[in-house]
């Protein structure tokens, strides 16, 4: 049986990722840049994966080696998965271009919510034998509590994980759980509009409430009445893009609402509005649909709002984002990071709406 890698052994690679290649009795290989994580990984042997509500037993995954890009050899890989958050990609893609096979075809799975994460992953790679699909992940995973062991994963009871089957070139994993779909285009903007932009809405929002814990930001009732707002204008202008059935477009998002309010799901305003700066591209979850929005002239004022939230958005640890606010104005973070021009509507409007904040 060829051999399955995961670059990126984090709360994705190994607690949903790595869940579903233990569930379906394949080795894996885990590669990660960090040492410590790695060590630990190599001397535990074994981590186990606990799920939100205890809706089923802890799953157990030790079939596993790890290895950083220092020690890896991918001789025998012939799939490999890679979640690493997406400004990560390129660099990926180079470290596997200098190491894959370039006699060997090799299959490569994206599990990223980004906008075209296998095209930047594929472009970075560079080898025409090296085929870059991409993955709509769905599955909630946290690092373990103060009871759990440094490696253990929380995680939601998510079995799917849906990738663009035109991308593999006529591949079928076969994997139980991993579901290449035949109509997959759009569906990772879709995904990124619907449930990452509603998360980020509850999130940011939540932050500027005083809220800490995810679950009662989004059972917040003015917090709800804003996101529901949103949803009916995220749904029409996609299903005018798009030609989605209406019906189905407003199921969709429906999930995305029942899963953000469910309490078992335990998770926190931090972890979801991490990293704001990345979150601000263009192409990402806010500015996307809030562009979209506009082109169908429909209601952008709760995208707006959040805009202004993040641009506001202060928590410990976020480094690289402080750097950034003191380095840059606000309306200079609007031009560089999300590409809009003074003068835009919705650059001023989302200028004006953080001034109102705060």
């Amino acid at each position: 049986m060829a051999r399955i890698a995961v670059v990126g052994a984090g709360k994705t690679g190994r607690g949903f990722i790595g869940r579903l290649l233990q569930e379906d009795s394949r080795d894996i290989l885990f590669i990660d840049k960090n040492q410590k994580l790695v060590d630990a990984l190599n001397t535990k042997q074994s981590y186990t994966i606990r799920f939100f509500g205890a809706s089923r037993d802890p799953a157990v995954v030790d079939r596993y080696t790890a290895r950083t890009w220092d020690t890896v050899d991918l001789a025998g890989v012939d799939l490999i998965f890679v979640a690493v958050c997406s400004p990560n990609l390129a660099d990926v893609g180079r470290q596997l271009g200098q190491r894959l096979d370039t006699h060997r075809t090799c299959r490569i799975i994206t599990c990223e919510n980004a906008v075209r994460p296998a095209q930047i992953l594929a472009e970075a790679i560079g080898l025409p034998q090296v085929f870059v699909s991409e993955a709509a992940v769905f599955c909630t995973t946290v690092e373990g509590g103060k009871e759990d062991g440094e490696l253990d994963i929380v995680s939601e009871n998510y079995p799917d994980l849906p990738c663009n089957a035109a991308q593999l070139a006529g591949y079928r994993p076969n994997i139980r759980g991993v579901t290449p779909m035949d109509h997959f285009a759009g569906f990772l903007t879709r995904k990124l509009f619907t449930y990452n932009a509603a998360s980020c809405v509850i999130a940011y929002l939540g932050w500027l409430r005083g809220y800490d814990q995810y679950g009662d930001a989004a059972n917040d009732p003015e917090i709800l009445a804003l996101l529901d707002r949103n949803y009916a204008a995220t749904n029409r202008a996609l299903c005018a893009e798009f030609d989605y059935d209406p019906e189905e477009q407003a199921a969709f998002a429906a999930l995305s609402r029942a899963k953000f309010r469910d309490r078992t799901i335990a998770d926190t305003i931090a972890r979801n509005a991490r990293e704001p700066q990345r979150k601000l591209g263009r192409n990402e979850r806010i500015i996307g649909p809030l562009l979209l929005i506009a082109k169908h002239h429909g209601d952008v004022s709760v995208l707006v709002m959040t805009a202004a939230a993040m641009l506001l958005y202060d928590a410990a640890g976020e480094t690289e984002w402080q750097r950034i606010k003191q380095e840059k104005t606000r309306g200079q973070i609007l031009t560089d990071l999300c590409g809009l021009t003074p003068g835009d509507e919705l650059y001023q409007a989302i200028l004006d709406k953080a001034n109102e904040l705060g």
